[in-house]
């Protein structure tokens, strides 16, 4: 870490994705399959569970993802007593890089790797490598705290703008430009960035690129590359900062920007009206998303600069970061079931209540083929 209306047609029928879900062959010491109750969080009620293995499954990264991980985590959990998932933040980079180093089973990235990091993936991944699989659908909210506006329009040009110190005032003209009607104060911007390597980060720089017509002078990255402004750790740090700053402008995934009751600027794309920051609208252009991944590596490209109606183009995916072969044997069985069911139908409809994105059915497939043939 180069994607229409979110319709649940596009979605397998519930009873062809739980016919997927067979039990995986057990490597480890448990085989049993059980059925979630969905518990305080409402995830998957009625999803049957492989619960194969035992022990503690270990992830870190992505705090875009860190919500939906939390819900997952509740009903696999209830599920499956035998194995305890516990997952770290500490952002994409941060999840990378402790996969690279044998720490965790799997990494959560809104980035897929890049070749440096697959290649360092090889040292633990014996006889195989790191591979992405697509997990959690979103999008990156322009989340801001301006006293007196409920509602603001951007555009690739002023995000860029702002968030590297060429636009310094609300009342800019090309901000007021975007938004007739709207009082904007002659107050100073305070923007906010992440402080760690992040992949809402990469995401949201890579947008930038495709749309803000040479104002963003950088290249995509997990680290942030623009002059000025502040900076905060994790999508929770991001956002509890501009809660906390008036006159204050930052990007966090939409679920961060719902907990927090951050509004969201609408984006203007080129279509006919600017796109609000919705899940839906999110859906409209992952829906468009292609593999570009070779063998089992799903990594996807998305179309940043949609014009298309009510497709949001700062829309991003969550990967699981795993070996393709070398998985550790201790805990490859908890890792193949936790994602056959993250991925089942009703792990992502029930993230989507919550701001995520459910992966297209095309995509979400294509992960449940991949998964069994983890070694």
């Amino acid at each position: 870490m180069s994607r229409r209306a979110f319709r649940p047609a596009r979605h397998l029928p519930a009873a062809a994705l739980l016919a997927a879900l067979v039990p995986l062959s057990a490597c480890g010491s448990d085989n049993t399959s059980t059925t979630a109750s969905g518990g305080a969080s409402g995830a998957a009620t009625g999803a049957s569970i492989a619960c194969n293995g035992s022990g503690q499954l270990l992830g870190a990264g992505s705090t875009a993802q860190s919500n939906a991980i939390d819900i997952w985590k509740a009903a696999f959990g209830a599920a499956c007593p035998n194995i305890t998932v516990t997952y770290g933040g500490g952002g994409s980079g941060a999840g990378i890089q402790q996969f690279n180093q044998g720490k965790v089973a799997f990494a959560g990235s809104d980035a897929a790797l890049q070749p440096s990091e697959i290649n360092a993936s090889k040292q633990v991944c014996t006889g195989g490598q790191a591979i992405d699989l697509p997990m959690v659908g979103g999008l990156i909210s322009v989340v801001f705290n301006i006293s007196g506006v409920d509602k603001l329009t951007l555009n690739g040009s002023t995000i860029a703008k702002i968030f590297d110190s060429q636009i310094t005032k609300w009342n800019d003209p090309a901000i007021t430009a975007l938004n007739p009607g709207v009082t904007l104060p002659d107050a100073a911007i305070q923007a906010i960035h992440r402080s760690d390597d992040s992949g809402t980060t990469a995401n949201l720089t890579a947008y930038l690129a495709q749309t803000s017509a040479g104002a963003w002078k950088y290249p995509p990255s997990k680290t942030w590359a623009g002059q000025g402004g502040q900076s905060a750790a994790g999508s929770a740090g991001v956002a509890a900062q501009v809660k906390q700053v008036n006159n204050s402008i930052g990007y966090v995934e939409l679920s961060f920007a719902q907990t927090n009751n951050l509004k969201s600027a609408a984006i203007s794309t080129g279509a006919s009206q600017p796109v609000e920051a919705t899940a839906a609208n999110g859906a409209v252009t992952l829906s468009t998303a292609k593999v570009t991944g070779t063998g089992s590596d799903l990594a996807l490209s998305i179309d940043y600069a949609t014009t298309a109606p009510n497709a949001y183009p700062l829309t991003l995916v969550t990967y699981e970061i795993v070996c393709d072969k070398g998985n550790k044997a201790a805990s490859l069985p908890a890792l193949q079931s936790f994602l056959t069911y993250t991925i089942s139908s009703p792990a992502q409809q029930a993230i989507g209540a919550k701001g995520y994105v459910p992966l297209p059915s095309e995509i979400a497939s294509k992960v449940q083929t991949v998964i069994p043939t983890l070694s």
